[in-house]
């Protein structure tokens, strides 16, 4: 009998640098306090996205979806010194949580915390960025993705996590709101001829997006 998923995800946990004490509290908190604590990156999400940053060298990141700032303290540890991740939530009864975290995890110096619509805030950051994570409502993907990209430098990247949605982007029911949107933004990457792309299997899917011309 072949092994299950659960196997699986046990034998990648065993086989990843463990988290520090701080990822260990967040993650704690996340489950005892949040109604959704699977939309947290994760041990092994958390730490690619930290090891990426370490090889990129961005100096400016943008995060959509903060969530309790698992992923946050991540980039923010792999970011080269002095740079600086914009961070945006929707939910501002997070935003207590998150600063505290943040201090915690010594990392609030390079993470600006920014509370609100994601679509009305990014038009409003006068920066420009060497990498971008998108982790917001996966029905806004595409919107996302179109405000995102001339902030993102040539040669830069975007990183959209959920791009499998549990498998469902595989004969999907039409009528799933967030499936279909997931797949509308799945597409419209693959057409975008000014970027190269490639879907991860990690988890439940990160797509890296490069890109090569404005």
């Amino acid at each position: 009998m072949g092994k299950t998923n659960n196997d699986l995800e046990l034998y990648l946990t065993q086989h990843t640098t463990p988290e520090d004490q701080v990822l260990t509290e967040l993650t704690r908190f996340t489950y005892l306090t949040t109604y959704n604590p699977r939309m947290l990156s994760g041990r092994q999400q958390g730490l690619f996205l930290q090891m990426l940053c370490s090889m990129l060298k961005p100096k400016r990141v943008l995060e959509i979806g903060t969530f309790t700032g698992y992923s946050a303290i991540c980039i923010a540890r792999g970011i080269m010194p002095h740079g600086i991740l914009d961070t945006i939530e929707i939910n501002d009864e997070l935003e207590e949580s998150i600063l505290k975290f943040l201090r915690q995890a010594e990392v609030n110096q390079s993470v600006n915390l920014h509370i609100g619509n994601a679509l009305e805030i990014i038009p409003t950051l006068d920066s420009t960025y060497d990498l971008a994570f998108i982790d917001g409502d996966k029905r806004e993907y595409a919107e996302y993705y179109k405000k995102v990209f001339h902030k993102v430098s040539v040669g830069g990247f975007i990183i959209a996590d959920n791009v499998l949605w549990d498998g469902k982007v595989i004969n999907f029911d039409p009528n799933d709101i967030h499936t279909n949107a997931i797949n509308t933004f799945n597409q419209m990457v693959q057409n975008d001829e000014r970027v190269q792309n490639v879907i991860l299997p990690m988890r439940d899917g990160l797509m890296l997006i490069q890109k090569v011309k404005d």
